[in-house]
């Protein structure tokens, strides 16, 4: 794929492989991240009863049966993917990573971009990305330490090369108005990225450096979210604020981390899970999320949910305290179909279940030549800022936090899929797996 014409490089990366992203099908490594970090989590931390559910032949995937576990598999071809998008040796901005891939053009519904294919084009390099690639491969480098020790190394040297550019260059940010083709995906808040790819390296290699950046920066051992009361943020993490990853990682892997902060990590988490059990009780329908003081679900609000379960999960494990676990299967029954629309969110699965969502591909309500999406795709659900035409349209402005949704295609706002939202949709499905069916 070469550069885009407005970047002065003149190079061509080859950058096959990796999911398409959403609805649309191009890939942005900033997405890429809090995806693969998901399901590398769900992962380490599993004990080895539970990794046995994960492991080689448990998945229908081209790798199945290859000698490596099939959720690994999964998330190194994404992985993959994301260290081709780094940016050369002795290129400009070299070290870290370009932002994206996709057309030049938004391409229409229905599409099937292995036979329409468009020319596709490098975006310029940005710090998130690289943090991003950063943070991942310093997770992977652990992940692959053992059972693949030449691509751990592999991992290991992306992730320093990145991190150093990064610093050499913190404020290259994504540009908001480059939203033509694909989404801008852009941050300028990037505390978050240098803190969580700081404690991944920091975790994976124990040096001094990272520890100091990770114990100076201000979201050191803290994770987003509510308190206690349920007042504060809505979620606890996004591909736009990863600040909790660090933490998450530090409560998940053995480190040299000191018992005094590994404690007010710990307690961080549980603060955060105890905000989203008050959620849980005061809601009308019990789900781990409150539209709060401005009354609204925003986009993607399945995905939020899903994000503050996956927190649940690990302040069960880590306390065994039920209540944890039964805030998590209220989010699970609101999810396939205990909400006001009577909507399993997740396809395949439900009486109604998810069966139009906006996808270039999965377009079968457009045209039957195209597929329907396959079980176990989640749509990010109500929306109450009702940003396409399709919703506008049929009266919805107004509605309940709740029922600002629609089952389809043409609703980009309320029905998309996304691989940032089915990620912790397998990790809290297979958390929710191994304790109800030990």
């Amino acid at each position: 794929v070469p550069c885009g014409a407005d970047l002065d490089c003149k190079y061509t990366l080859d950058v096959t492989g990796g999911w398409y992203d959403a609805g649309d099908h191009g890939k942005y490594v900033v997405n890429a991240g809090i995806s693969v970090w998901t399901l590398l989590n769900l992962w380490e931390r599993a004990d080895a009863k539970a990794r046995t559910r994960m492991g080689d032949g448990t998945l229908a995937i081209p790798e199945n049966e290859n000698g490596a576990p099939d959720l690994l598999d999964e998330a190194r071809w994404e992985l993959e993917w994301m260290l081709r998008m780094q940016v050369p040796a002795g290129k400009p901005h070299a070290g870290l990573a370009h932002h994206k891939i996709h057309e030049d053009a938004w391409t229409g519904l229905p599409h099937n971009p292995a036979i329409e294919d468009a020319p596709r084009f490098l975006h310029r390099p940005s710090t998130a990305a690289g943090l991003n690639l950063a943070a991942v491969a310093a997770q992977g480098a652990r992940v692959w330490r053992t059972l693949d020790p030449a691509f751990s190394k592999r991992c290991l040297a992306a992730a320093e090369r990145a991190y150093a550019a990064a610093l050499a260059e913190p404020e290259l940010f994504a540009p908001s108005d480059d939203n033509v083709g694909g989404g801008p995906y852009d941050d300028r808040d990037l505390a978050d990225e240098f803190y969580w790819a700081a404690a991944e390296l920091y975790v994976t290699t124990g040096k001094a450096d990272y520890a100091k950046a990770m114990k100076g920066s201000k979201h050191f051992a803290k994770v987003q979210g509510p308190n206690a009361r349920g007042e504060g943020a809505q979620a606890s993490m996004s591909w736009q604020q990863v600040a909790s990853l660090g933490t998450l990682t530090l409560v998940t892997v053995p480190s040299k981390l000191d018992e005094k902060d590994l404690a007010a990590a710990r307690g961080a988490v549980l603060e955060a899970a105890k905000g989203y059990v008050h959620h849980v009780g005061v809601e009308g329908y019990p789900v781990p999320l409150t539209a709060g003081g401005a009354g609204k679900y925003p986009w993607g609000s399945n995905s939020l949910v899903l994000d503050n379960m996956l927190v649940l999960g690990l302040a069960h494990q880590l306390s065994h305290d039920a209540v944890y676990l039964e805030a998590m299967l209220q989010g699970m029954d609101y999810l396939l179909g205990r909400n006001p629309n009577s909507q399993s969110y997740v396809s395949g699965y439900g009486s109604y279940p998810l069966s139009a969502p906006h996808h270039r591909f999965w377009a079968a309500q457009l045209d039957p030549a195209f597929p329907p999406p396959p079980p176990g795709a989640i749509s990010g659900g109500p929306n109450s800022d009702l940003q396409d035409p399709y919703v506008q349209e049929m009266g919805l402005p107004g509605c309940a936090p709740m029922k600002c949704y629609v089952d389809n295609i043409q609703s980009w706002s309320t029905n998309e899929v996304a691989i940032n939202w089915n990620a912790p949709f397998a990790w809290t499905a297979a958390y929710l797996d191994e304790q109800l069916r030990p």
